[in-house]
């Protein structure tokens, strides 16, 4: 089996230390982040110019680019697994730069959509080669701690992004937007090329046959610890998607706040970063799974009630920005140790499994959101029945992966 490369192995190659490595995967993890949510002001402007009359069909634009990028995972997989993380992130940052720029032309919504979905597929590169150079180095707890800083690092870009798209508005039009996309993967492409070490070592390479690939692919989805937290990870992940469907509708129509959508969207972002931030000061003491485990709970409780209020029309502004909130933190110390339970056991096949879980949360996660934001009509409740029940599932999933247990610590090497 594979073993983690120290942290210190990292170092003779490039002198990449250990902020620069949280910072780098990061910066190239939010590049998906970036184009999902810079996006999200401008679906107006594009559904008028392009003659999409029906507010819920403009989401098919964070819906396409999420397809996109469950599906290209199960491409970048196997090929990092075999030729190393450096040559595959370049070769999708490189698409992810030519499709921007193409749909920044775009005549019609169908192209676009074309567009995003294979945006969507070339941003998977950075998705897959981010987790796994992070399990090639890191193992345990020690894994799930940098997976926080990095979560807490790629969250400030929803936190930014929707102020980008808006500043973007301004003074120019939504075709900009993609330019910006494009610019700002060259600057991140062009940081990994100087700074980014190849982390998987030619002797841990597995070849690139069919055979090969689909027993890579059994490994993952045969283990029961990592299908079930990936799985309960995707329908957790479903709720974050629903919200960012029908984020603009809910500010803008429901509450008629317009003008401060890109601030209460960052705020709901930057109570992420902050979680995820606690997640990394707390997992080594607390565990994983009493901390992921006891979020869970709680994210589904406060979803419960949320329901209970949203359904008999009690639901003032304040009231749901709190639940929300609440709700909201607590999914931050699920997400990332979710996906570090995932891939501890998986070490060996640490780029086949980065892709299968993320082609799972992605485009699992992606059409359970589209279904919750298709529901939306002018009220939270649609919204907030998605969290609960997503919720249920997850805490279901633990409960099939963890033989009935929760809140047990485990053993893990750091």
């Amino acid at each position: 089996m594979q073993k983690p490369v120290s942290e210190t192995a990292l170092k003779p190659q490039r002198s990449l230390g250990r902020v620069e490595f949280v910072a780098l995967t990061a910066a190239l993890m939010s590049i998906n982040a970036l184009a999902i949510d810079i996006m999200l002001p401008a679906l107006q402007q594009i559904g008028a110019e392009l003659g999409v009359d029906d507010e819920n069909s403009r989401q098919y634009i964070v819906t396409a680019y999420l397809a996109g990028l469950g599906a290209g995972q199960l491409f970048f997989g196997p090929i990092s697994d075999r030729f190393g993380r450096r040559a595959p992130l370049f070769f999708g940052l490189t698409l992810y730069v030519a499709t921007s720029l193409i749909a920044a032309i775009s005549p019609s919504f169908a192209f676009i959509l074309v567009l995003r979905f294979l945006q969507g597929v070339a941003a998977a590169a950075t998705r897959v080669v981010a987790v796994s150079v992070i399990r090639d180095v890191f193992g345990g707890r020690q894994m799930a701690e940098v997976l926080s800083m990095v979560m807490m690092v790629f969250m400030v870009i929803p936190v930014i992004a929707p102020s980008i798209g808006q500043v973007i508005m301004i003074f120019g039009d939504w075709s900009e937007i993609f330019v910006a996309m494009a610019v700002l993967a060259i600057i991140f492409g062009t940081w990994a090329a100087f700074r980014l070490p190849e982390t998987l070592a030619p002797e841990n390479r597995r070849p690139l046959t069919f055979t090969s690939i689909t027993k890579g692919f059994g490994i993952v989805l045969t283990n029961r610890i990592s299908l079930c937290y990936t799985l309960a990870t995707t329908s957790v992940f479903g709720a974050l998607f629903g919200f960012i469907s029908s984020a603009q509708q809910i500010y803008t129509d429901t509450f008629d706040l317009a003008d401060w959508f890109p601030i209460l969207f960052a705020i709901g972002a930057g109570l992420m970063a902050i979680s995820s931030f606690t997640n990394s000061r707390l997992v080594g003491r607390i565990g994983m799974r009493r901390l992921s485990h006891g979020a869970l709970v709680g994210f589904t409780t406060v979803s419960l009630l949320w329901l209970v209020l949203a359904s008999i029309g009690f639901m003032p502004f304040w009231l749901f920005f709190l639940l929300f909130s609440v709700a909201m933190f607590q999914f931050g110390w699920v997400g990332a140790n979710f996906n570090s339970i995932a891939m501890e056991p998986l070490g060996h096949v640490a780029g086949t499994a980065a892709a299968t879980q993320g082609f799972l949360t992605t485009l699992g996660g992606g059409l359970i959101g589209a279904f919750i934001g298709q529901m939306f009509d002018g009220s939270t409740a649609p919204l907030a029945t998605g969290y609960f029940i997503t919720g249920a599932i997850g805490i279901i999933l633990v409960l099939i992966a963890e033989r009935g247990r929760m809140f047990h610590a485990v053993n893990q090497p750091v």
